[in-house]
């Protein structure tokens, strides 16, 4: 069951300037970077009461991510629910005819389990699912 929202997260055509933005502009908790190697990203994650700002941006030029940046430039890029039952919650899903990214979850950043809902299933926005640690 989804049980929360665990993070928003903004695409960065400049990593560094946009974790400096967040960080002394904005003032807010920096809990660090982490490259996800299966989705070629790196990521920025900002802790906020009750969720996170997780900034992401290419490791490669075939990254989705950076499609995403061609295509719209920066900005929200999707938002993830935490959910402590991901495989019951994907089948539910699927039987109520949403469509997934991928046929079956990834892991992501910290480690954990994921998977991303079709925009075009969820009213145009990029929905990810991540399995509670």
């Amino acid at each position: 069951m989804i049980v929360g929202l665990n993070h928003i997260a903004i695409a960065v055509p400049d990593f560094e300037e946009a974790v400096e933005r967040f960080l002394l502009d904005f003032g807010l908790n920096f809990k660090g970077t982490e490259d996800v190697v299966a989705a070629k990203t790196k990521t920025a994650f900002f802790p906020i009461e009750g969720t996170q700002i997780e900034l992401i941006h290419p490791l490669t030029k075939d990254s989705p991510v950076q499609k995403f940046l061609d295509k719209r430039g920066g900005g929200l890029h999707h938002i993830c629910f935490e959910t402590d039952a991901l495989d019951e919650d994907v089948d539910r899903l699927k039987e109520k005819g949403y469509r997934f990214i991928t046929d079956e979850p990834q892991i992501g950043a910290h480690n954990s389990r994921v998977i991303f809902i079709h925009p075009k299933s969820a009213g145009g926005v990029l929905i990810e699912l991540m399995e509670s640690t």
